[in-house]
């Protein structure tokens, strides 16, 4: 896991699309971080663990996906 250190204003979903590309992996940011669940807006200078993000393969994406 790497990690990031939040700016002002930073949101959960902003730091999902910004870090690790989408924000369908806001979720899984949130579980990563939960002792900071509470937060919406974050203050400069937190320390988020970022979760490594597994690449879809056609096998896990649905039908009408492949």
């Amino acid at each position: 896991m790497s990690e990031y250190k939040t700016v002002q204003g930073d949101t959960w979903d902003a730091i999902a699309y910004r870090e690790l590309g989408s924000t369908d992996y806001t979720d899984q940011l949130i579980s990563a971080n939960l002792e900071h669940v509470g937060k919406l807006l974050f203050p400069a200078g937190v320390a988020l663990r970022l979760p490594e993000i597994m690449e879809k393969t056609s096998e896990s994406l649905p039908p009408w996906k492949r």
